[in-house]
């Protein structure tokens, strides 16, 4: 597949009181193209983040990446150190709501449909880390088709801002839904990723799980020590293949 030119840049997605800066790239050619939402990291929108908006766009999707933590620590991006690992935690799961995290998406989302080069009821999401966690969440959101969830901790045990596991929405999800682990994830015990592969089966939900041998927590993101070029290379083609169904 010949990648296409993009074009990128910074928008602010507006409801309310409520302003949330999103990454947008999309296909400098006009024409008509499906959106897909991606998700963060406890990172931040940063490099890594950008480059996989990029990535979609150069297939021929118009990709946007909210921030996640806007409400909390607008423009926050950081590194990989222990202590930027310690503080993003501590966003994700002491100061994001499910609620908020969802109206957050949904804003991208209407963001999306207001552009003339959108294919409208045609859009995706895809997440890494506590963004795969969230991708699962955003699954049940009716505009979600296809969704990419990468290493999504905590998935059968918690849900940002307390209250039910999100694996207990899993019957709200109505598109198709990969979910992506390394064997190595320490973060991710396998039983944990059983549990979640029947639940989407129990619920019928179309959906695939991919298992990667000695991949770890993290393993797409080639800025991260973790990163494992067979299975990112695998991963990537299963996601062009999972948001071509948006086409």
């Amino acid at each position: 597949m010949t990648e296409q030119a993009i074009i990128t840049t910074t928008v602010k997605l507006l409801q309310d009181n409520i302003q949330v800066s999103a990454y947008l790239a999309e296909p400098k050619e006009s024409g008509s193209y499906p959106g897909v939402v991606v998700l963060q990291e406890i990172f931040g929108v940063n490099v890594h983040i950008r480059e996989v908006t990029e990535r979609i766009a150069k297939l021929g999707y118009v990709a946007i990446a909210p921030a996640l933590f806007e409400r909390i620590a607008p423009g926050f991006e950081t590194g990989y150190t222990p202590e930027d690992v310690q503080i993003g935690r501590k966003y994700a799961w002491e100061q994001t709501q499910a609620s908020e995290l969802l109206n957050d998406i949904q804003l991208a989302i209407n963001y999306l449909k207001s552009l003339p080069q959108i294919k409208q009821d045609s859009f995706g999401c895809i997440g890494f880390c506590f963004g795969g966690h969230v991708a699962y969440l955003a699954a049940s959101l009716p505009d979600i088709k296809a969704t990419a969830s990468f290493y999504g901790a905590g998935i059968t045990t918690r849900i940002p801002g307390g209250g039910a596991p999100t694996l207990t929405r899993t019957r709200e999800i109505t598109g198709t839904l990969y979910a992506f682990f390394g064997q190595e994830d320490a973060s991710i015990p396998a039983e944990q990723v059983d549990e979640i592969e029947a639940e989407l089966e129990k619920y019928k939900i179309p959906h695939r799980v991919f298992r990667y041998d000695g991949a770890d927590h993290g393993f797409f993101c080639d800025h991260r020590a973790s990163y494992n070029p067979k299975a990112t290379a695998d991963a990537w083609v299963q996601v062009q293949e999972l948001f071509s169904q948006l086409n």
